[in-house]
C-alpha cells in the first residue's frame, strides 16, 4: 500500500547514497555463521522500508551507504567498505550479531587497543569459532581490553556457567538482566561509558535486539521472555549516540522475515536508527 504524501510530514530515511555526513548507515547482511537458522541478511532492506513510515527532525547530514556484499565470506573487503564510510556516527544495520566484529574493527582501525565497546545483549557471545555468538571474543583477541568492555541485559538461563567465567576472567563488566530492575537506564549507560571510554580512544555499540522481552522482538530467534523493554533499548541507544567517543552503533539479531505480521521488530530497530540520530544531535 502506497504511503500518504503530505509535503509538511517528511518521511525518515530518504538520505543521498554514500556522501560525507554528520549520520551514517550502511547494511551489514551477515547471517550465513548464525547459530540459529535465519534469514537476518534480509533486514537491511526492511528497516530501511520501516524508516518510512516515520519522520525526522533533526539539523544534521545523513546518508545511506548501502549493503556490504558479502560481509559473511569476505570480512577484508567488508571492513575496507565500512572503514570507508565518511561520518561523524555510522550505524551499521545487521545481519547477525557476527557483524559486530567487522564493523567495530573497521572504524577503530589501528586504535584498537584504545577502544572499548558496550554490548546491550541477552548473551555474552564468547564462544569459540566464528559465528553471531563470538564477537566479543573474536575482537578481545584483536586487541581489545576485556577491562572496557561492559555487557548491559545479560540474561538468566540464557549463557552457560563457563562463559560466564570466561567474562569474569577477562575482567568484563557484566549489568544482568535482574540487576536492571533496581537501576535506571540512564544510570547503567552513563557508567558503561566511563568504563569503555576510560582507554580514551572510539566507542562501538551493539544494540542486540534479543536483549528486549521476546514479546516485543518475536523476530530474533535467540530473545528470552522477561528481557528488557522496547523503551529501555531506545533509551540506551540515544544516550549512548549523544556521547562523544561513541563513533559506531550496530543494530543485530533481527529477521525480517520471521517477524510478527505488525512488524514490531523491524519497526523496533528501525527507531533505534532515529534514536542514534537524534542522540547525535544532541552532542
Amino acid at each position: 500500500m502506497a504511503l500518504f504524501v503530505d509535503a509538511l510530514w517528511p518521511r525518515a530515511g530518504e538520505w543521498p547514497n554514500s556522501v560525507e555526513s554528520d549520520f551514517a548507515i550502511i547494511g551489514v547482511p551477515t547471517w550465513r555463521t548464525s547459530l540459529s537458522p535465519t534469514a537476518a541478511g534480509e533486514t537491511p532492506a526492511a528497516v530501511r522500508a520501516a524508516l518510512r513510515h516515520y519522520t525526522e527532525d533533526v539539523a544534521l547530514s545523513t546518508s545511506d551507504w548501502g549493503d556490504v556484499v558479502n560481509p559473511d565470506g569476505d570480512r577484508a573487503a567488508a571492513i575496507r567498505a565500512i572503514a570507508a564510510v565518511r561520518a561523524r556516527l555510522v550505524v551499521a544495520i545487521g545481519g547477525d550479531n557476527s557483524l559486530t566484529t567487522p564493523v567495530a574493527l573497521a572504524r577503530w582501525g589501528s586504535r584498537v587497543a584504545s577502544a572499548g565497546l558496550i554490548t546491550l545483549d541477552a548473551h555474552h557471545d564468547l564462544r569459540d569459532g566464528r559465528s553471531n555468538g563470538s564477537p566479543v571474543r573474536e575482537l578481545i583477541e584483536a586487541g581489545l581490553a576485556g577491562v572496557r568492555v561492559v555487557q548491559v541485559g545479560i540474561a538468566e538461563f540464557a549463557n552457560s556457567t563457563e562463559y560466564a567465567k570466561r567474562a569474569a576472567d577477562l575482567g568484563i563488566t557484566v549489568v544482568s538482566r535482574n540487576a536492571l530492575d533496581s537501576r535506571s537506564m540512564s544510570n547503567v549507560m552513563l557508567e558503561a561509558l566511563d568504563i569503555a571510554g576510560s582507554g580514551g580512544g572510539p566507542i562501538h555499540v551493539d544494540l542486540d535486539l534479543d536483549v528486549c522481552d521476546r514479546a516485543v522482538v518475536p523476530a530474533c530467534p535467540a530473545a528470552v521472555p522477561g528481557g528488557i523493554s522496547a523503551w529501555q533499548l531506545r533509551q540506551a541507544a540515544r544516550i549512548v549516540a549523544a556521547h562523544a567517543s561513541v563513533e559506531s552503533i550496530d543494530i543485530a539479531e533481527v529477521d525480517a522475515t520471521a517477524d510478527s505480521p505488525d512488524g514490531r521488530t523491524v519497526r523496533l530497530a528501525a527507531i533505534l536508527v532515529l534514536e542514534a540520530l537524534a542522540g547525535l544531535g544532541e552532542r
